[in-house]
């Protein structure tokens, strides 16, 4: 299984990046998928993600600025980042937790990281 995460970006305070995360491989069905970041000396915390029901959550310091969304089809998650603020400067992950097979384990898999810089 592979994540491919693409759309970071430099851009200043104010502005917008779409983060994009595309899944891959053998794939019986996705749990749920995500985003995280980890800043410079920080440790990595959750931005947005959709639960096992189908709802979303988020972290307080992104809602109403940053919105999750996915096309299952493709089995791909999107990350839409509004009003972008310098300490939103991270690089971010996608996970997946998924399904190999029928019979398999629910196993977590991590995208390489795409690094969002905001000017201030």
């Amino acid at each position: 299984v592979q994540l491919q995460a693409s759309g970071g970006g430099l851009v200043q305070a104010g502005g917008s990046l779409r983060l994009s995360c595309a899944a891959s491989g053998i794939i019986f069905s996705i749990a749920h998928m995500g985003w995280f970041r980890q800043a410079p000396g920080k440790q990595r915390e959750l931005v947005a993600q959709f639960s096992e029901t189908g709802g979303t959550n988020y972290a307080d310091d992104v809602k109403g600025r940053f919105t999750i969304s996915s096309d299952n089809a493709k089995r791909t998650v999107y990350l839409q980042m509004n009003s972008l603020k310098p300490e939103d400067t991270a690089v971010y992950y996608c996970y997946a937790d998924l399904f190999q097979s029928i019979r398999s384990t629910r196993q977590s898999f991590w995208g390489q990281g795409t690094l969002v810089t905001v000017s201030s």
